[in-house]
């Protein structure tokens, strides 16, 4: 069951995978001689029904898209001339791709820091720009590096305040007040909306964050999940003037409702349906003690009011013990961060992680924890997670960070990765082959606006159109099937929940469907 509430295309795929072949590194394949390109959004900036990469250089001063095709390399730069865009004097720490005017073509919000920072306030100031995109050209012109559309603290979140089906952003302002920032059709400044409710004393907003904008109470209308200072946030999302209303607290794990000890460091939370019943749950990786040597997945569960470990064993198989790997000020790694999605298409959704050994430092290494059934110690849940320490081989070098990435367009996901070898950052490429048929959808919701004044291009089926439509944050996808067996599966996921710190969601949802013939409902 797929439903969405203000948005008028969904693009859905069914469809069987037959594969057989071993995993493998298709990195030149992949991105041929431009791997010095940091990844950090995905999205179809061309409407070619193909997903770009938007990429980091030049030491983090250069935003450029490389531009998906269906013959290899795959990504490659756009000719004859590049899209990109260089700043002189600030860095780059996030990309947002989305249509922030409504002309269904597709933006780019890029964040920034001050190189040289003269205070510390200076130092907390992200400085947002909003590059007007054309399907074939970016408007950097000379001199926009001076034109920023927000100074705040901290990265935004990407959300639609209003139901226009433009991008709009959620944060916290210079002067740490809760701050709604909404688009119009103009391309001037945004409208500055406080975030109010006097029921509830607000915290201060955490820097970094992982903010999150999706549906959790399954009415079809996305929320807001905060994180502060003090705990997590919950605000329902409504239709009325007030479009967000309060409505309950979530300890951080080691509260006053946990069972468990006081966790040292919160990493990076998201949400996922771990069982496929239907529900999303949050999922947070955390450590107890400063140097992460005790390092956890945790649960919420929202029906007992409590944290509960899933017990992931860290120990190797010649138990050597890893930790979630954190390096503050280095890229990737300045935060604890997860990125999910179904690797091996059995329908539950795996993760990937970054850990080092915990005896050593700066030599991190990304994983694959695979979901699997709880034998023992999970509690009334049923599922946990298993790291699968020879998945992602013959990337045993060191990587800084993993996400998933479909770069053949077959349903599989495969990882585009990030090495580091102590000095040196490269792009890589990852490819997951299965060895059994299986079955998978491909959801990809849009905006639906148009734009007449685009000229016309041709869809991968040979059907022209203007625009393909843009993809929209916070929208729910579900599924319900029936097996062959006679059971209920049902699964759920949130398209683009969140935005900042190089979340890396991918701009659609797959849902794997196993080896089994599924009848599906939806409506």
């Amino acid at each position: 069951m797929y439903t969405l509430k203000s948005v008028s295309k969904t693009v859905l795929f069914l469809v069987v995978v037959f594969s057989a072949s071993e995993c493998s590194d298709i990195t030149h394949l992949v991105f041929g001689d431009h791997t010095d390109g940091m990844p950090a959004a995905f999205g179809d900036f061309n409407s070619d029904e193909l997903t770009d990469v938007f990429v980091l250089r030049n030491n983090l001063h250069t935003m450029e898209i490389l531009l998906a095709n269906e013959e290899e390399p795959l990504l490659r730069p756009s000719r004859p001339e590049p899209l990109s865009c260089t700043f002189k004097e600030h860095m780059i720490t996030s990309v947002v791709p989305g249509d922030f005017d409504g002309d269904a073509l597709m933006d780019v919000m890029v964040t920034t820091i001050h190189e040289k920072v003269l205070d510390d306030l200076e130092r907390r100031i992200t400085y947002v720009y909003v590059i007007w995109g054309g399907a074939t050209y970016l408007n950097c012109s000379d001199g926009f590096e001076a034109d920023y559309m927000i100074k705040m603290i901290g990265q935004p979140l990407a959300i639609d305040f209003n139901q226009d089906m433009i991008i709009d952003l959620f944060g916290q302002s210079v002067k740490s007040r809760r701050m709604f920032w909404v688009f119009s059709k103009t391309r001037g400044k945004p409208m500055e909306i406080e975030m109010e409710d006097n029921s509830v004393p607000m915290a201060a907003l955490k820097v970094p964050h992982s903010h999150a904008f999706l549906d959790l109470n399954d009415d079809y209308m996305p929320d807001l999940f905060l994180t502060t200072t003090e705990n997590f946030e919950i605000w329902h999302g409504n239709e009325h003037k007030r479009k967000f209303v309060y409505n309950t607290s979530i300890p951080y794990p080691g509260g006053l409702l946990s069972s468990v000890g006081k966790a040292a460091i919160i990493g990076q939370s998201l949400f996922i349906d771990v069982e496929l019943t239907g529900r999303m749950e949050l999922v947070t990786p955390v450590c107890f003690d400063k140097e992460c040597k005790n390092s956890a997945l945790m649960l919420y569960s929202m029906t007992e009011g409590k944290w509960v470990n899933l017990q992931v064993n860290f120990k190797d198989d010649n138990t050597n013990l890893w930790k979630f790997y954190l390096n503050p000020g280095s890229r990737y790694t300045n935060v604890i961060t997860l990125h999910s999605g179904d690797f091996n298409m059995d329908g539950y959704p795996d993760i990937l992680a970054t850990l080092s050994l915990a005896s050593e430092t700066g030599h991190p290494q990304s994983f694959l924890l695979e979901n699997i059934p709880c034998q023992s110690s999970c509690g009334k849940f049923k599922r946990t997670y298993a790291i699968k320490w020879n998945a992602l081989s013959p990337f045993r070098n060191g990587t800084a960070m993993a996400a998933f990435f479909d770069f053949y367009q077959d349903g599989i996901l495969d990882c585009i990765m990030v090495t580091y070898n102590g000095k040196d950052y490269r792009a890589a490429a990852f490819k997951n082959s299965l060895d059994y048929d299986a079955n998978f959808i491909k959801v990809m919701v849009l905006t639906g606006l148009t734009n007449q004044n685009n000229a016309m291009i041709n869809g991968r089926v040979g059907k022209k159109r203007r625009t393909y439509g843009t993809n929209l944050p916070g929208a729910s996808i579900s599924y319900k099937t029936t097996t062959q067996d006679g059971n209920i599966r049902h699964g759920v996921s949130a398209q683009l929940p969140q935005s900042a710190h190089f979340s890396l969601n991918l701009p659609y949802t797959i849902f794997g469907l196993a080896i089994s013939t599924y009848v599906m409902e939806h409506r």
